[in-house]
């Protein structure tokens, strides 16, 4: 609008460049569009919107780092928004309905699009590189590729991150990093050895990762242990967590962390026992919306998983050939350490045992698309893993690996006394055949029960499959393909001891025992980092 002096009002511009909604009322006037147009107009200035492969819409800055917020939450942009209005048009607060409103709209939006793979802590991007999210505010990121590794300032891959992370401090070069670990664990080198394989694998995204299961008795540093290794991997303020007491609460915490580590495991029930193979190598759960009928919410997760127990025994059959032990030994009175000058040790050599693992799983990278092995274990990738460790490091990882499960299968046999009895039973005979319903009464039951002994011959054949993996690997055979030849066809189980095979070497004997902790230089002094990076 011109003035009569012949200038221009620039007032009414400079406010309609600060708040560009503030015309379009009806007929004409200066009443502003709704708040919740406003709001979603300033969301789509600051934000592009996104949905997940398991339907979650989400937003991700226009310029800010690629972290994917939720559009609800606490932590969502929901909240975000809500300040900027505020700060964007002084004396206006904006109402829950126009909140809720536009949150509608900008779902809308985002299912528009098609969906894009949101990672949580760990990813891949289009190169096949494996990329860490440190989880700090900057959204900064390492990137780890077959030649090197380094810490980009804007992550490649979208991450989400949850209330259950913490933030990572950024690796280092520092060529003492894995000792400077390994001086604060009580086990010896071949046992350190795999577990730094483990912890190069958790990295890995894309692959199964047995749980790792710490076992000892008191006074070993267990948990101290347990919780030092998720630290390194998905540092969390609650690293450690307590037995899970249904599903549900399970797939919470597993949607919102990728590494977790249960403490004190002395039983596990068969649903639980389930449900961590399952999560092993890969789950979902499908539950209904809040506040719907019809609406559903999907949890998907493949976790890298930590149990920490006094009796590997407690371990099932199915969960028993899905976990990497590493037996701890017990710790003398004159290297018993605080735990506040553990953590402090653990703070300052962080950051380079970070730098020593990116370095293993580099190195791993550039050879695992040629690694072969002769025979297929169960948890395949990760051998094909422990395979790479030893090409690059010169360890001897895969067979240990191999050894120690075949141990821990057995140590899972003798904790359960159904399998027990079979064993038994097979001792006896030589080979037996019969129906499940013959073989509950072959089976002398103990005297006091256990929960998981079959109550019928449904349920005796059911346990008789699963254990199957077990009891081949104590050389008993377990064929169900044959029915009786009567009228009834009933199906025959033939349990038989197999041909003994020749022992592998890497199987013969356990490894000898070296010394427990390292030489290693204090935190600070460094040894000359390589070029590479």
């Amino acid at each position: 609008m011109n003035r009569p002096d012949g200038g221009v009002n620039t007032q009414g511009a400079a406010v309609n460049a600060r708040r560009p909604a503030a015309r379009g009322g009806v007929g004409g006037g200066d009443k502003p569009p709704p708040a919740a147009a406003r709001i979603v107009a300033m969301a789509r200035e600051e934000y592009r919107f996104v949905t997940s492969t398991d339907g979650r819409p989400y937003a991700v800055a226009v310029d800010g780092s690629n972290v994917a917020l939720p559009l609800r939450g606490k932590s969502g942009v929901r909240q975000r928004l809500a300040r900027r209005f505020a700060d964007a048009y002084p004396g206006e607060v904006a109402s829950q309905s126009a909140l809720a409103d536009a949150m509608t709209v900008l779902e809308g939006i985002a299912e528009d699009t098609d969906p894009v793979p949101v990672n949580l802590r760990v990813g891949r991007d289009p190169a096949g590189a494996v990329v860490v999210d440190l989880g700090s505010a900057d959204g900064r990121a390492v990137v780890v590729s077959g030649v090197g590794w380094h810490v980009a300032d804007r992550a490649p891959v979208l991450f989400r991150r949850s209330g259950a992370m913490a933030p990572m401090p950024p690796p280092v070069l520092d060529g003492d990093g894995l000792a400077k670990l390994h001086a604060l664990l009580n086990m010896d080198e071949p046992t350190f050895r795999q577990l730094v394989a483990w912890l190069v694998a958790a990295w890995i995204p894309d692959i199964p990762h047995p749980a790792l299961v710490c076992k000892g008795e008191q006074g070993t540093g267990k948990s101290k242990a347990a919780q030092m290794f998720i630290n390194l991997i998905d540092p969390s303020p609650a690293a450690k967590r307590s037995q899970p007491r249904d599903e549900k609460a399970w797939s919470r915490q597993a949607f919102s962390s990728w590494a977790l580590c249960l403490d004190n495991i002395s039983t596990i029930p068969p649903w639980l026992s389930d449900t961590l193979c399952k999560a092993v190598t890969g789950d979902g759960v499908v539950d209904r919306a809040l506040y719907t009928d019809d609406d559903v919410v999907v949890l998907t997760f493949k976790r890298v998983l930590a149990l920490t127990t006094i009796d590997a025994g407690a371990l099932a059959g199915d969960l028993a050939e899905r976990v990497l032990l590493l037996d701890l030994q017990l710790i003398d009175s004159e290297r018993r350490r605080s735990e506040e000058e553990l953590d402090a040790t653990f703070t300052a050599v962080r950051p380079a045992v970070l730098g020593a693992l990116f370095d293993v799983l580099a190195c791993v990278l550039a050879v695992l698309p040629t690694v072969r092995l002769e025979s297929m274990p169960r948890m395949a990738d990760f051998a094909r893993v422990l395979a790479a460790v030893d090409q690059t490091q010169g360890w001897n990882t895969l067979g240990d690996y191999l050894a120690t499960s075949a141990n821990l299968a057995t140590d899972a046999l003798e904790g359960d006394p159904f399998a027990t009895a079979i064993a038994h039973l097979v001792d006896q005979a030589g080979t037996w055949q019969g129906t499940a319903a013959q073989l509950l009464e072959a089976l002398p039951a103990p005297m006091v029960r256990p929960p998981n002994w079959p109550k019928d011959a449904t349920r005796a054949s059911g346990r008789v499959k699963r254990l199957a993996p077990l009891l081949r690997s104590i050389g008993i055979t377990v064929d169900d393909t044959q029915r009786s030849r009567d009228r009834t066809r009933h199906k025959l189980l033939t349990l038989a001891r197999a041909a003994p095979e020749e022992e592998p070497a890497s199987a013969a004997s356990a490894p000898q025992q070296g010394p427990l902790w390292p030489e290693v230089a204090p935190p600070g002094h460094r040894r000359t980092p390589p070029d590479q990076h």
